[in-house]
């Protein structure tokens, strides 16, 4: 039974972070109930005030900091703190530390779900900890006015800007407009140049999925509006042009495309005429690159219509290349597609791939498999059961590809 209450405050001293954007701390000596401190950095006393009960565990805010970390920094954003904003999670810790904290995440992942000792280096991307942000959705009040969301909240939180937020976000005049017919907005800044609004109308279907810019930005529901710029937009990646709808799924960062292709590409080592499956493939970015290549037989497979649209226009001019709409799941149990192939990409959403498509794609026997994961709790699942078949983890490279956040990108690959 929890001994505290909901806004009551208490003393703690942090320790280490956990997968979810807190530090690890107990009430009442080493064995004592688990708190979740946001706010926190490991080795802090801080006073915390407690945000939500849970069987077994509590949710707090570190709301005094007493003792601080050599790593603690001032937030650059005014709304990174208790009760506010809610998007990002790390801006009291400077860069470095940002990214051992990641690290560390993804060690424990691995070691406590894939039973592996491994020691992971968060790669930084160019571009510093600001600006990065290219899709950024804002939420709309009840009188109207566009901002972002409070941690694991509806309640919506004015700003006059986002820090993280592309330069050219931040320069449209969203936040000092009213939007009384709008629940919610969504602006788009590509590598292409394009600057892209839209709106969701009021009513158009449901609460607002949650904003992580892991998984790109989307509205949720039906009847998006453009507001203002083209309704498709300009990507720039592996020497092409990539069209695609501005809802559409891209990489949140600039950088990430190029950064994450480069490591598969490194990985794989393909080779002339290898033929390869792009799982999750979306526009067919990784077909592209991998292609490029082997110049083999190619099959994007994606169940989103935007994405299969994308990437059917994209790579039109591929020869070998095919795009199938369908869940990866139901391709390959339902023989959609079929092997052998010689090499997978993997790059599923937040909750990995999982135990069916990981035993399907292992039955197929590729050579190799690279593994993009938003998730290191989901990639280290995932890892397990290839390892469980017979694979193994040969290399694993991870990327702050979402700086000031809780979220870390790898590349996985996995062999015979």
């Amino acid at each position: 039974m929890n001994s505290l209450e909901e806004g009551e405050r208490v003393e703690l001293t942090v320790g280490a972070p956990a997968h979810g954007g807190h530090c690890v701390a107990r009430v009442g000596g080493e064995h004592g109930q688990v708190v979740f401190v946001r706010h926190a950095l490991p080795g802090e006393r801080v006073t915390a005030e407690i945000t939500e009960l849970h069987k077994g565990f509590l949710r707090a805010d570190a709301v005094e900091i007493h003792e601080a970390s050599a790593d603690r920094v001032e937030p650059p954003c005014p709304y990174a703190r208790p009760g506010a904003c809610g998007g990002c999670d790390l801006q009291h810790a400077s860069g470095e530390a940002q990214r051992r904290w990641k690290a560390s995440v993804v060690e424990e992942q691995l070691r406590r779900l894939a039973k592996l000792r491994r020691e992971v280096h968060v790669e930084e991307l160019p571009g510093g900890l600001l600006g990065w942000r290219s899709r950024v959705r804002y939420a709309v009040d009840a009188a109207g006015r566009a901002g972002l969301l409070k941690h694991r909240s509806h309640e919506v939180v004015a700003i006059d800007r986002c820090r993280i937020a592309h330069p050219a976000i931040q320069k449209l005049d969203l936040l000092r407009r009213e939007w009384p017919e709008a629940d919610a907005l969504e602006a788009v800044a590509t590598t292409g140049g394009d600057v892209t609004v839209l709106a969701r109308p009021t009513g158009a279907g449901g609460l607002l999925p949650p904003d992580d810019p892991a998984e790109g930005t989307t509205l949720g529901g039906g009847g998006r509006q453009l507001v203002e710029g083209p309704a498709e937009v300009t990507e720039r990646a592996v020497g092409r042009a990539w069209r695609v709808p501005p809802e559409g799924f891209w990489q949140v960062h600039p950088a990430a495309a190029e950064t994450l292709v480069a490591a598969v590409v490194e990985m794989l080592r393909p080779a002339g005429g290898e033929s390869m499956w792009d799982l999750y493939g979306g526009a067919g970015l990784f077909a592209a690159a991998v292609a490029g290549h082997t110049h083999g037989r190619t099959t994007v497979v994606e169940s989103s219509s935007a994405g299969v649209a994308s990437a059917r226009t994209n790579l039109a001019d591929l020869p070998h290349a095919e795009v199938v709409q369908a869940r990866v799941d139901s391709a390959l149990l339902r023989r959609r597609v079929t092997g052998p192939v010689d090499l997978v990409v993997l790059d599923p959403p937040r909750a990995g791939a999982g135990a069916k498509v990981v035993r399907a794609v292992v039955a197929a026997a590729p050579r190799a498999v690279a593994y993009v994961a938003c998730d290191p709790a989901s990639l280290a699942r995932d890892i397990n059961t290839f390892q469980e078949l017979g694979w193994r983890l040969t290399a694993l490279r991870a990327f702050d590809l979402f700086p000031m956040t809780q979220h870390v990108e790898c590349v996985a690959l996995l062999e015979r």
